[in-house]
């Protein structure tokens, strides 16, 4: 797979994204940079729990803190939901080939 991180890259990626909860602080962050009181102020979570789901989406790196005087707020980080669509693009572009291999195959008398 030319140009496609390694599925060990990915997965931390893919296990952060399938909890709905850091999805939506994910696609608040895409909006406007927000603390973690800011979110839980928006979403029917915790302040603790949002922390924890920041940390996740930090790690993998989905989210960056800035600080902004005493205040942390988060934002979200494009590059990396770039890389983890092409991945894909390039996974359902291998799929794609396959399946017309495939086809011809199949259609070949």
């Amino acid at each position: 797979m030319t140009g496609t991180p390694p599925a060990a890259t990915l997965t931390p990626v893919f296990s952060a994204l399938a909890d709905d909860t850091r999805w939506q602080i994910l696609a608040e962050l895409g909006r406007a940079e927000l603390s973690a009181s800011g979110l839980a102020a928006i979403l029917p979570v915790s302040r603790q729990a949002i922390a924890k789901h920041l940390a996740v989406l930090a790690e993998v790196g989905l989210v960056e803190p800035v600080r902004v005087g005493r205040e942390v707020r988060y934002r979200a980080l494009g590059a990396r939901l770039a890389e983890t669509a092409r991945a894909l693009e390039t996974i359902g572009a291998q799929w794609d080939r396959r399946l017309a291999a495939i086809k011809r195959l199949a259609e070949t008398p």
